[in-house]
């Protein structure tokens, strides 16, 4: 998803799944003292170099203490047995202290919030972390130098055959390899990955009436914008065996284009079925008419929560709730009523 529609889009969705520009609190907010070296004697692994989209970064041993500053980058440390000082609070109505794939590894106490629509630098300097990771936080040259001031920092991870430039999102798998070899938990990541893969792949395998189908993924903020296979919520649901709909333009989706959305399946996000029909076009699709639809109204369900930050905590969560309307919608029964998430 272009980085325009991805400012628009997430903000609403409250993850990242999305964003408004990450700035400073205070224009003199302290920098802190940097971190880049520790005292603790290096451990196997490391010194580590991680190349992002804002330049090389070099964690010389294993860090003890981190900060997330992205959108779901919370949920992956923790899924590697780390639990971060501080971290981002998600944008959005979703509250993410309840999500029930992560509350068992949250400490009682929280963890502190570094910001929300702008980072908090002060707090995050004053946590004094020896690593800062926004491997999906859509940091600003501003932001990277700030931070790197105050401990080796990582920034957006580059997606696999894309150049530093990109707009792309990193994969969730691209994500958590690089947080694991920054991690010093580069083997735990990668068994991560297979177990997560394999909840796609047996939900895939149960259902082979999804492979070949082309499937639609919307969401609404103010006006309608596609969720490609470069958006973590789109390809969310391509993971299943179902064929992207590559006619539709992800920067947004004009009146005369709502037909385009009349695939094999649909998900919208962020409206109702009552709300969606109200457009008298998206009423009359057949995906519409003969159940084929799915409607995730609001974003402050634990199915938005987890689609949202696409996790390898939540990503499972998400699997287990959206396979059973999935086969609803793909069954070929026109009598099949819609389905909400």
């Amino acid at each position: 998803m272009h980085r325009r529609s991805v400012l628009a889009a997430l903000a609403a969705s409250g993850a990242l799944t999305t964003l408004a520009a990450c700035g400073s609190d205070d224009d003199s907010a302290t920098s802190g003292s940097a971190s880049s070296q520790s005292s603790t004697p290096a451990a196997e692994g490391f010194p580590v170099t991680i190349e992002h989209k804002l330049g090389s970064t070099t964690i010389e041993s294993a860090p003890a203490k981190v900060v997330t500053v992205g959108y779901n980058e919370e949920d992956f440390v923790l899924a590697l047995g780390v639990t971060p000082v501080g971290a981002r609070t998600p944008l959005g109505s979703y509250d993410a202290t309840r999500r029930p794939w992560a509350v068992d590894l949250l400490p009682a106490g929280g963890i502190t919030s570094v910001g929300q629509s702008e980072l908090n630098f002060e707090t995050i300097a004053s946590l004094e972390p020896n690593l800062i990771i926004g491997a999906y936080a859509y940091l600003t040259e501003a932001d990277y130098q700030t931070l790197t001031a105050i401990a080796p920092t990582i920034g957006d991870v580059i997606p696999e055959g894309e150049g530093a430039d990109s707009t792309a999102a990193a994969s969730w798998q691209e994500e958590l390899t690089v947080i694991g070899r920054a991690l010093g938990k580069e083997a735990e990541a990668s068994s991560l990955v297979d177990d997560v893969e394999a909840d796609f792949q047996d939900a895939a395998d149960a259902h082979p009436e999804f492979a070949g189908k082309t499937i639609s993924v919307v969401l609404f903020n103010e006006s309608y914008y596609p969720l490609d296979s470069s958006d973590p919520r789109g390809n969310f649901f391509l993971q299943f065996g179902f064929e992207e709909n590559t006619t539709v333009d992800p920067a947004g989706l004009s009146a005369e284009q709502v037909p385009l959305l009349d695939t094999d399946v649909l998900v919208v996000l962020g409206r109702s079925a009552e709300e969606f029909a109200a457009n008298p076009v998206a009423a009359n699709l057949a995906v519409v008419t003969e159940g084929r639809t799915i409607y995730v109204p609001t974003f402050d369900t634990d199915f938005a929560g987890a689609l949202g930050n696409s996790s390898p905590l939540s990503l499972p969560y998400a699997v287990e709730q959206a396979v059973p309307q999935l086969a609803a919608a793909a069954d070929g029964d026109p009598a099949t009523a819609p389905a909400t998430l």
